[in-house]
């Protein structure tokens, strides 16, 4: 029963209990069952969507959404794209085809889903095709994406740019430098044991067991 005395707030709290759930959103898309090309791409509305190379000549099942296309298979999403409502366009992922440059890296100099790259990575990339065996290093690079992340990747990538003398090893010498700032700190495990005895550096332990390592091997100091 509602007052003249009770306030909004006291209205909703008395009648929260009555209320309806809200509905789970309507997943609302078209499906369809399509087969993906030999490029790795799939047709929508004469347009072509790019998809992970390792799903080349399988069928796929392509959602298409009023703002975006999304591709599954085997009931998980591998590939989302904004939708186009234009025709005969074509949108790559560069990221689907790094597996096929892993195998076939000369396939990264004409490779139209690379001219997709953020910057920084075109510029490196321009750079090592400059060198012989520069598409196998740029490779290197590009397949630590996956390990490391994108963001990473590019912080890598600009770091070795600045340097003036960008390398492949140059980029992964910072990948595993920013691996290990990184790395989660341990944690310290509450107990409530407690040692009697706190045990202490012990330089000459450390001496006595160098010594012995030196005597083994022949070549004491």
């Amino acid at each position: 029963m509602i007052t003249v005395s009770m306030t909004v707030a006291d209205v909703l709290q008395e009648e929260r209990p009555q209320l309806m759930a809200n509905p789970k959103p309507f997943d609302g898309y078209v499906e369809t069952t399509v087969r993906v090309s030999p490029y790795s791409l799939v047709h929508l509305d004469r347009n072509r969507y790019s998809v992970p190379t390792r799903y080349a000549h399988q069928l796929v099942s392509l959602r298409a959404y009023p703002t975006y296309v999304s591709i599954v298979a085997d009931g998980d999403e591998v590939a989302r794209h904004p939708r186009c409502f234009e025709r005969y366009q074509t949108f790559y992922e560069w990221q689907h085809y790094i597996d096929l440059v892993v195998m076939k890296p000369g396939a990264l100099r004409n490779g139209a889903p690379f001219m997709t790259m953020p910057e920084p990575m075109q510029r490196l990339q321009r750079h090592l095709l400059r060198q012989e065996g520069g598409d196998r290093v740029m490779v290197q690079v590009l397949a630590a994406t996956p390990v490391h992340g994108l963001e990473a990747v590019l912080i890598a990538v600009e770091l070795a740019l600045e340097s003036g003398r960008p390398s492949g090893e140059h980029v992964l010498n910072i990948l595993a430098r920013l691996k290990v700032t990184q790395s989660p700190t341990k944690e310290t495990v509450q107990t409530a044991l407690r040692l009697k005895i706190e045990p202490l550096a012990n330089v000459d332990r450390y001496e006595q067991l160098r010594r012995a390592f030196q005597e083994e091997d022949g070549h004491v100091d």
